[in-house]
């Protein structure tokens, strides 16, 4: 996992439930994202990078306008622009970046797609918003069963954050809970025991498992 998402605690892992979106933005303004982050971003690709981290859907509009290459090229750290507003939560630019076309499939260099993002900040918006994005069923069983470098899946990552509107929704179109990642962990066993989100995901868990043997 790379070292700015590690430096965003609570978005990807899941550990700061209750923080809101304006808290978790205000941080990152403060000392997450000084102007050398983008120092090895592509010159082409700084103010696409800049808009997409801050937030700012004008300055994104502006961006794309004047963007000289792919919507998906990688802007930071493996991360797509669409990656990136997933990560902070940016609902507006999310909106902006697929109606321009941006990939709900692109790859970081963790093997995460936006999904896995927005699942981990529990942000059920941008996850809407993806899933809608699906072209076929097809598209959206590949997104479910996505995995990253540990072998989550946008499920894990909504169970670890103990997000369970998303693990719900998440469940309800397909998801697997028995799933388990390189640790051997399902979704379930990611949440904390006796939680909303842990409840939901063992009930599915044993439907799965009766379904199984019927």
């Amino acid at each position: 996992m790379n070292s700015r998402k590690m430096a965003v605690p609570g978005r990807r892992n899941g550990m700061m439930d209750g923080d809101d979106e304006d808290e978790g933005i205000l941080v990152l303004e403060e000392g997450a994202m000084p102007e050398s982050d983008f120092e090895d971003t592509p010159p082409h690709l700084r103010d696409l990078a800049a808009a997409a981290m801050h937030g700012d859907a004008v300055a994104l509009r502006q961006a794309l306008d004047n963007l000289n290459g792919s919507i998906d090229e990688p802007v930071e750290d493996g991360d797509t622009a669409l990656h990136l507003t997933c990560l902070y939560g940016h609902l507006s630019c999310v909106q902006v970046l697929l109606e321009r076309g941006a990939s709900v499939e692109a790859k970081d260099e963790d093997g995460g797609i936006p999904l896995h993002d927005a699942c981990a900040g529990g942000f059920l918006e941008i996850v809407q918003l993806l899933i809608g994005k699906a072209d076929s069923q097809e598209c959206l069983k590949r997104m479910l069963d996505s995995v990253d470098v540990e072998g989550d899946t946008p499920l894990h990552h909504a169970a670890r954050g103990e997000h369970e509107q998303i693990v719900g929704l998440l469940l309800s179109l397909g998801a697997s809970p028995t799933k388990t990642n390189v640790y051997g962990k399902t979704p379930g066993e990611l949440a904390e025991a006796n939680t909303v989100a842990w409840t939901i995901l063992e009930s599915a868990t044993r439907g799965n498992g009766i379904a199984s043997h019927v």
